[in-house]
């Protein structure tokens, strides 16, 4: 049952992260007031019994899973069991839990790390399951798709209202600028922050030519509410699996990425590339074919949304 009521009590599981803040903004801004938010501390989503006894008390009528354990390939790399496990508990305790307690609908976070590593470009939604994975974040990807399945097994054998969304690289405040973790675009504005006025180049892995796709986080926000407030015929007419890609349709150069930062944070220096270093997939661009079909449309340019990212960045001390 899609959302209607501005009154109506929506639990936002992982509401400190980068998406899930992002998700609270956007329904607050839309007048929605009844927002059940809970810290780590406050509900260990990895105890079940934890999970049920919150909903059980709280009754949401909405559910957003944004909520998971994330880290770079190094993290990935070294503690699979622990990306594999955690995800796994975190996920079947919201998912199954706001089954049981008779939650109306269920958005499910995913990644497009679900989708095999050779597939076509841009990614559609009927790619899944059709090949191997990347191997260095496989145990993420195995996770999330075994959270996107639980949805559609719900759905197939109880008839309820939950699909899963996968978002393509997202960016925006809240961001991570850790450079040993972080990821590309706000690794790139903390080194040309951190490079102005020195008159040092600033080294790139790789060739730059790789594409990439990004999505501002306020816009996947305004996308999760999107489907949230689709009514359920429509919703599951333009995906009969449940299964929404979230992205903006275009994608550019990591050479052209570099280039935008430089210029929005002012700096000057030589941009320089590492040829040594590895460039990964040439290409990763979803197709937006079945979220557009629903009426949505991003509404954040790259240029300014870099440009908030950065004022954040500096905000924070940057």
């Amino acid at each position: 049952m899609h959302l209607s009521d501005s009154n109506a009590p929506i639990f936002v599981a992982g509401h400190r992260g980068l998406v899930g803040s992002g998700v609270v903004r956007a329904l607050e801004r839309a007048g929605f007031s009844n927002l059940i938010l809970r810290s780590r501390r406050e509900l260990d989503l990895l105890d079940g019994a934890a999970v049920d006894e919150f909903y059980a008390r709280e009754k949401p009528a909405y559910v957003v899973v944004a909520a998971a354990k994330v880290g770079g390939i190094l993290a990935n790399d070294r503690y699979p069991a622990d990306f594999l496990f955690d995800n796994l508990q975190i996920q079947n305790n919201l998912i199954h839990g706001a089954w049981s307690a008779g939650v109306k609908r269920l958005v499910f976070l995913g990644s497009t790390c679900i989708y095999p590593k050779l597939a076509p470009q841009p990614l559609k939604e009927e790619y899944l399951l059709t090949g191997p994975l990347e191997p260095t974040n496989q145990w993420y990807a195995i996770a999330k798709i075994a959270g996107v399945k639980l949805c559609e097994a719900l759905r197939r054998q109880h008839g309820v209202d939950f699909v899963s969304m996968m978002p393509t690289n997202m960016y925006g405040p809240g961001d991570n600028f850790d450079l040993q973790s972080s990821h590309v675009l706000p690794a790139l504005i903390r080194k040309f922050h951190e490079a102005k006025g020195s008159g040092k180049p600033v080294t790139l892995w790789g060739s730059g030519t790789p594409k990439r796709e990004f999505m501002y986080v306020d816009d996947l926000a305004s996308s999760i509410l999107h489907v949230l407030r689709t009514p359920e015929e429509e919703l599951f007419e333009a995906a009969p699996d449940g299964l929404i890609n979230a992205g903006v349709g275009h994608d550019l150069s990591i050479a052209e990425l570099a280039e935008t930062i430089r210029r929005v944070v002012g700096a000057d220096n030589e941009i320089v590339y590492d040829a040594t270093k590895p460039d990964g997939t040439p290409r990763k661009l979803v197709d937006v074919t079945r979220l557009f079909s629903l009426g949505w449309r991003p509404s954040v340019g790259l240029e300014e949304g870099i440009r908030r990212t950065y004022d954040w960045y500096l905000e924070q001390g940057g």
